[in-house]
């Protein structure tokens, strides 16, 4: 904690003049947000960061969107999908009225467009592809699915929360492959993105879209009246905890998305802020492995990383003593959900010594391989986890490359599939949402289906034959079945290691009010 302070105290010193420089005017009109990290992706499909997610959501709609009870709602849609021919057709009929940023409508060929390649890289939308026959435009308002059999989970699927959400933009961009990230950031959403004023590292602008228009209901999650009481949200990149929270007190910056842990008490005690934890859902921390290349390609090696893994370190890391801010064991499906079980937690409430674990790796076939593992610096949480994560690691005897970086780095080197020798990767550190988790269809983190599965990509096909069960079981005890032989496969060949479920706690200035909870979102957020 000494070290973190003293190189927060030297951070804000050194920060503190780029901060100044990226101020306007004060006003009421404008809200200043930090991010938990850079926003170095701007495409939401060619990106797996919640940075990218989040920022989408400012710029595009969707379709449907969960609402707070994790239910599907209409959104750009004008109602549910409508069902003939037994299920196997599907329509869905825009809201009139709907036009991106440039002023041009938006059309049911653009939907089919971003529908298309969202589900090249999606969980759930390549179970919602695989099922569908053909997926076309009837007409401007009209979208068409023809399914090979009936899939209810259509617009769930559609109004998903996690990262690669679903959303619309115009035809030309959609039609980019998704390894390929768009020119230009263009949606129909209630904000408009400000290319012109980005300073990749330090700052991206918003301003209301005038155009827009909500829908008449409340706002709930990601569903709703999206009304909006800001003229402009400014995000400032503030990697120092200390120079962050040294801006919110002063009132430089009204929100800090994601504080350092150890700062929060602090900011408890500071006149004018409030302290609130958004999601109910929580974060899972995670410990990814890439298993396309050696060691991690060995199943029982990575059982040997799994057993020598302390959820409770970790979780102390990411969110501090407060118990209340974390709960361990964490298996592979979010707590309370009809996927959760306690098969095979017995793993992660005894976790191996450092001796046992050097013993597990030897013998698995560990060879005292050089690994790296991925560590973003800039991102607290992750780098609190990544440092526990990277100590037992080496106490357990493997041969680790630490490689400190930033976010950004990380989010793109995760995306190549190459030997490390050529820009490769082993291991990184990261979480999901705990909403993802809920089920197989929406936990890109449990597909076993190789190189088109998301970064790791793991071949555990016995994953895959339980995950499409899923989708045909008729009823809660038939999944929470299936539940329970997906976490048995999942604790033997090990896609990842679940660090924990944690809940990150906000700050904000006291005067912000109508805040939603789920995410960082920024409709219905106003000054009292």
């Amino acid at each position: 904690m000494r070290r973190r302070h003293l190189l927060g105290s030297m951070g804000l010193a050194l920060a503190a003049p780029r901060l100044a420089a990226a101020q306007t005017t004060p006003g009421r009109g404008v809200l200043r947000f930090v991010p938990q990290a850079d926003l170095a992706l701007l495409d939401p499909i060619h990106s797996v960061a919640f940075v990218t997610r989040n920022h989408a959501l400012l710029v595009y709609d969707t379709l449907y969107g969960w609402d707070a009870g994790l239910r599907a709602q209409p959104q750009m849609a004008d109602g549910p999908p409508a069902f003939e021919e037994e299920g196997r057709r599907a329509t869905i009929t825009l809201r009139e009225g709907l036009r991106f940023h440039d002023g041009e409508p938006v059309r049911a060929r653009d939907c089919v467009a971003s529908i298309r390649r969202w589900a090249t890289r999606d969980a759930f939308g390549q179970a919602l592809w695989a099922a569908t026959d053909e997926l076309a435009a009837a007409d401007d308002r009209r979208i068409v699915f023809r399914l090979k059999k009936p899939f209810p989970l259509l617009d769930a699927a559609l109004a998903k929360v996690g990262t690669h959400l679903c959303v619309m933009m115009p035809e030309r961009h959609a039609l980019l492959p998704s390894s390929q990230a768009v020119p230009e950031i263009i949606g129909s959403g209630p904000f408009r993105y400000v290319a012109a004023e980005r300073v990749p590292g330090s700052r991206n602008v918003y301003e209301r879209n005038p155009d827009y228009r909500p829908r008449p209901e409340p706002a709930s999650y990601l569903s709703g009246g999206k009304r909006v009481f800001f003229d402009r949200v400014e995000w400032l990149t503030i990697p120092d905890g200390a120079t962050a929270s040294a801006a919110l007190q002063r009132g430089e910056v009204d929100w800090w998305e994601q504080p350092a842990i150890d700062l929060v008490g602090a900011l408890k005690r500071s006149r004018g802020l409030k302290i609130d934890v958004l999601d109910p859902n929580g974060s899972v921390g995670f410990l990814r492995f890439n298993c396309l290349n050696p060691p991690f390609d060995n199943p029982a090696i990575r059982r040997a990383i799994l057993r020598g893994t302390n959820q409770v370190d970790a979780m102390t890391a990411a969110a501090g003593d407060d118990r209340t801010y974390w709960h361990v064991p964490y298996g592979f499906f979010a707590p309370g959900s009809v996927m959760a079980s306690d098969v095979g937690l017995e793993a992660l409430r005894q976790p191996l010594d450092a001796g046992g674990m050097k013993r597990a790796l030897a013998e698995a076939g560990y060879k005292d391989e050089r690994v790296n593992l991925l560590a973003a610096t800039d991102f607290p949480v992750i780098n609190a986890m990544s440092e526990v994560c990277g100590d037992y690691l080496r106490r357990g005897g493997v041969n680790l490359d630490y490689v400190a970086t930033d976010w950004g780095t990380v989010t793109q080197r995760i995306l190549k599939q190459d030997p490390v020798a050529q820009g490769g990767w082993n291991m990184m550190v990261s979480y999901s949402a705990g909403s993802a988790q809920v089920n197989p269809a929406a936990n890109n983190l449990i597909r076993g289906h190789g190189r088109a599965a998301v970064f790791g990509w793991p071949t555990i096909p016995r994953l895959e034959t339980l995950r499409d069960a899923w989708f045909d079981a008729p009823d809660d005890p038939a999944r929470a079945r299936i539940g329970r032989e997906m976490q048995q496969v999942a604790f033997e060949e090990v896609p990842y290691v679940p660090l924990g479920q944690f809940f990150s706690p906000t700050a904000l200035r006291a005067d912000l009010q109508g805040t939603l909870k789920g995410v960082a979102l920024f409709y219905g957020i106003h000054r009292a």
